[in-house]
């Protein structure tokens, strides 16, 4: 008998070391938008190698190929940022759709980039849930809720119950930037991932980098369920001021080209700003899932 239980209790023990841990299932998203100008391409080129020298899913968050996303505009981001186009996951911007259709953006990402008729599409990542969504809205049939990317999204969202949800896509609900700021126009993708307890959001469009704390789709302070948002636009692409410092807006600049690089866990996610070289800006800190 005493044999018996060692070896049940062994078997335990053996079965409790191999339990997946929070770093068992990492996976690393990484990236930003505004990048690519042939004009000036120092920028795009400082942040194609940080890509280069860190592995993980890129995420190219819109106005990608400066200034009418044009296959010519597009040779000038293959020349950086297409270096690492076999691991990239991307979203659409303005500037893509000053093409008719955005129709090289889909024809130089192929399938990578969702169908073309769309432009918003879903991928798993490690124990992550990543959506990604197009907000020209526009140009897609409109993004309010009832839409039918509104609707795509919440069926989505209930089709995939995960423990960790993160968005990403060009214009920011909210932000800074002088240039742009808020859209109130993408508010009800805001809506439906807080309803479906999303963790966080990514997007480009204005030319800085700033990060907010987590807040409700109203913009207010939420510490328990509310999403974070960075915006991401330091690809390469010109800086751009900021405006007045928007609510529960935490770290702004506007000096420094970089990528995000997002750790994702199972229970929660690291984020650190790496900037181009010789620029000494960071950011860094971390959260958990809902």
């Amino acid at each position: 008998m005493s044999l018996i239980l060692s070896l049940v209790a062994f078997e335990l023990l053996r079965l409790d070391s191999v339990k997946p841990d929070d770093t068992q299932q990492e996976a690393v998203l990484i990236g930003a938008g505004d990048i690519a100008d042939c004009s000036d391409l120092a920028g795009a080129e400082a942040t194609a190698k940080l890509l280069e020298a860190n592995p993980g899913t890129v995420m190219a968050l819109g106005d990608l190929a400066y200034p009418n996303g044009t296959p010519d505009d597009f040779k000038c981001y293959h020349k950086t940022w297409g270096r690492v186009k076999d691991r990239t996951r991307p979203a659409v911007g303005n500037h893509e759709f000053h093409s008719t259709g955005a129709s090289y953006y889909f024809q130089y990402f192929g399938s990578a980039a969702g169908d073309p008729k769309t432009g918003y599409y879903s991928y798993d990542l490690g124990g992550w849930h990543i959506v990604v969504l197009n907000s020209e809205c526009q140009q897609v049939g409109g993004c309010e809720a009832g839409s039918s990317q509104e609707k795509w999204l919440r069926a989505d969202l209930a089709a995939h119950p995960v423990g960790c949800t993160l968005a990403y896509f060009h214009k920011p609900r909210f932000s800074s930037g002088l240039n742009h700021g808020n859209d109130p126009e993408v508010g009800a993708f805001w809506k439906a991932l807080y309803d479906y307890n999303a963790e966080l959001i990514l997007n480009g469009h204005d030319h800085d980098y700033e990060r907010f704390a987590p807040q409700d789709p109203g913009g207010n302070a939420d510490p328990k369920r509310g999403i974070r948002e960075f915006v991401v636009g330091t690809g390469g692409k010109n800086h751009r001021e900021f405006g007045i410092r928007k609510s529960n807006s935490e770290v702004r600049n506007n000096h420094a080209f970089g990528v995000l690089k997002l750790t994702l866990k199972t229970t929660g996610y690291d984020w650190k700003f790496i900037p181009e070289a010789g620029k000494t800006f960071t950011d860094s800190g971390s959260g958990s899932c809902h």
